[in-house]
């Protein structure tokens, strides 16, 4: 069962990332985008990398994304120019592709993959959460002080007059 959502979330991945590079719109490329960040985000669940998944969704998603999403919104009622992509030099990007495509299955094909036994799961959150409060907590406080004052000279710089 696995192996069966592995291959979905895979090919969820692959085929999002193919709309978002494909795509003329910006909007259905940061569809495809959202997608993507979903799928890669399944896949490391399916390592049992919760933090890591729970991160992607809440940065990547929720941040990143959104930020794009309202940056094409209001910058194109603001300029009023469409926004379209323009797809150039298609062909070498082909080539490329292709070739790279062939080197990567050539090495998944020639390499000797080691087969681990098959291992229990543990979530991951609990022991992050105990070491970002007991060992690293006065580096995650500086980082925080620190993030919060790029938060404050961003607003200060991007306010009018």
């Amino acid at each position: 069962m696995q192996d069966i959502m592995f291959y979905m979330f895979a090919a969820l991945t692959i085929a999002s990332a193919g709309v978002m590079v494909f795509s003329r719109s910006v909007i259905y490329s940061a569809v495809g985008l959202l997608f993507t960040f979903f799928g890669v985000a399944g896949i490391y669940v399916l390592l049992a990398a919760d933090f890591v998944a729970v991160a992607q969704v809440m940065i990547y998603v929720g941040g990143i994304l959104v930020l794009l999403l309202f940056g094409v919104m209001l910058s194109q009622r603001v300029t009023g120019v469409n926004m379209r992509t323009e797809t150039l030099q298609t062909v070498p990007a082909a080539i490329v592709a292709v070739g790279v495509l062939f080197i990567l299955f050539r090495v998944i094909s020639k390499t000797e993959w080691l087969v681990k036994a098959k291992t229990t799961f543990e979530p991951t959150t609990a022991k992050l959460g105990t070491l970002l409060m007991t060992d690293y907590l006065i580096p995650f406080e500086i980082v925080s002080v620190l993030l919060l004052g790029a938060l404050i000279g961003a607003a200060f710089i991007a306010r009018k007059g």
